[in-house]
């Protein structure tokens, strides 16, 4: 048993004071507000549940900044991609553990306690498949496991280059599964993560440019009850492939052809109409923005005013892993709709609302929501992932309550968090991961390895 006490905590009910809480193996017992700390607490200034992280392509990390080198045509989405595809051929087992391994210890030193891993790297480098369907998925597990963040895997089925079965690009041979193969694969990755406390399984086909509709209604049953992941209308080009290939566009397409409501999760769903925002919210499904990568990519803005407005349900996630951090993403989520309206605190919910506080309260539920977690924040029953603030930190000197969140995530950058709690283990403690060296020096031997 782990008592904690916080002069100020976040709790479901909003802010309370002096709250103490008693962590039971891994998860939150009990939680008592206006209570004097005794001996034997644990005593902290300022605590917040952890965020999920609802995106997440852990082996891209080893490649985070190496696309930055303008070619001789325009810079897209699309050249970036090849860069993309030359890393993921050159990686092993090993490189894939090592990477998701540091990538996991800086989400949580971020403040990310759970991580949707949208998973697609299956196969050798030659894209023949490993004697274990799992075996890339065992090493995602290994280093959730290693860092202490909680897992939700997503197998990503991907089968096409591009809309109606067009046949896969060569540097896509890692990524490419039958539906038998999926099948197999998803059963070896569940018993993957049985072994893994608190870990669960859902299903990710890709995008509808690597899925054909047959393909997706044969898949969708593999989710047995979990969530669906699936890429749609990121990028201009792929909205208009998707209209020459079924005269509809991607969100549209999936809302009337797809068994879409409260499991689904859209990934960036950039390009949508008004209609199609309006019906997206309706189905109660999760959109699921990475505001940063959005930016890295040149995606364009998702319309989140107009999401919330009409009842949308919206998390994070940190896609790329260009950049990890909880409050990036949602401070480019805000900056980002200012630039688009030309207005500030655009997505706060009212006069003399916490626009940090809105976002955060959003990622909470919609991150919860879209990686199948019925039990969040710092109530009883709920995992126990606290995250402590540093109120040392300048950005942070005198604020109480809300203005502390803002002044996490418009202001302090980095080196806010103090503690971080995942599964009731401290694993981050003075802003650093217990992992953190060991993990920086694996890393750095595969990546030198991987760019020479």
């Amino acid at each position: 048993m782990t008592r904690l006490h916080f002069a100020s905590a976040l709790l479901p009910s909003g802010w309370a004071n002096d709250v103490q809480v008693v962590i039971t193996a891994g998860a939150i017992a009990e939680v008592t507000p206006n209570v004097a700390p005794v001996p034997g607490d644990e005593r902290h200034a300022i605590a917040l549940p952890g965020l999920a992280s609802l995106h997440s392509h852990a082996f891209q990390r080893g490649m985070a900044g190496l696309a930055e080198l303008r070619g001789d045509s325009t810079d897209t989405f699309w050249t970036w991609r090849e860069t993309m595809y030359r890393f993921a051929l050159a990686m092993t087992p090993d490189d894939v553990a090592a990477v998701a391994t540091l990538l996991y210890v800086e989400m949580l030193e971020q403040g990310f306690t759970r991580v949707g891993e949208f998973h697609y790297l299956h196969h050798d480098r030659d894209g023949s498949p490993y004697a274990d369907p799992a075996e890339m998925a065992s090493r995602i597990a290994l280093a959730a496991e290693a860092s202490g963040i909680a897992l939700t895997l997503l197998p990503s089925f991907y089968a096409h280059g591009s809309f109606g079965g067009a046949a896969p690009h060569a540097g896509q041979r890692r990524f490419i599964c039958s539906v038998d193969q999926f099948a197999a694969l998803m059963a070896a990755s569940r018993k993957v993560i049985a072994e893994l406390p608190d870990a669960n399984i859902g299903i990710a086909p890709h995008s509808l440019r690597a899925v054909t509709p047959n393909e997706l209604t044969a898949i969708v049953p593999l989710a047995d009850g979990g969530p669906v992941h699936i890429h749609a209308a990121e990028q201009v080009k792929e909205v208009e492939d998707c209209l020459a290939w079924s005269g509809q566009r991607p969100v549209q397409w999936l809302l009337e052809h797809a068994p879409v409501d409260q499991r689904w999760c859209l990934i960036h769903a950039t390009h949508t109409t008004d209609e199609e925002v309006s019906a997206f919210a309706r189905t109660g499904a999760v959109a699921g923005l990475c505001p940063v990568t959005e930016a890295s990519l040149g995606d364009g803005i998702f319309p989140a005013r107009e999401f919330l407005a009409a009842g949308g349900a919206l998390g994070v996630g940190t896609d790329s892993n260009v950049l990890v951090g909880v409050a990036d993403e949602l401070r480019q989520l805000e900056y980002g709709q200012r630039l688009k309206h030309r207005q500030r605190n655009v997505l706060s919910s009212g006069a003399g609302r916490s626009t940090g506080r809105t976002l955060f309260d959003h990622a909470l539920a919609g991150g919860a929501q879209a990686l199948a977690q019925s039990t969040v924040g710092l109530t009883p029953g709920a995992r126990a992932d606290i995250v402590t603030l540093d109120t040392a930190h300048p950005s942070l000197a005198g604020r109480q309550g809300d203005a502390a969140i803002d002044g996490w995530i418009f202001a302090a950058g980095s080196g806010a968090i103090d503690c971080v709690w995942a599964g009731g283990a401290k694993v981050v403690e003075g802003g650093r991961h217990r992992l953190r060296q060991p993990a920086r020096e694996r890393f750095n031997a595969s990546v030198r390895r991987l760019v020479a």
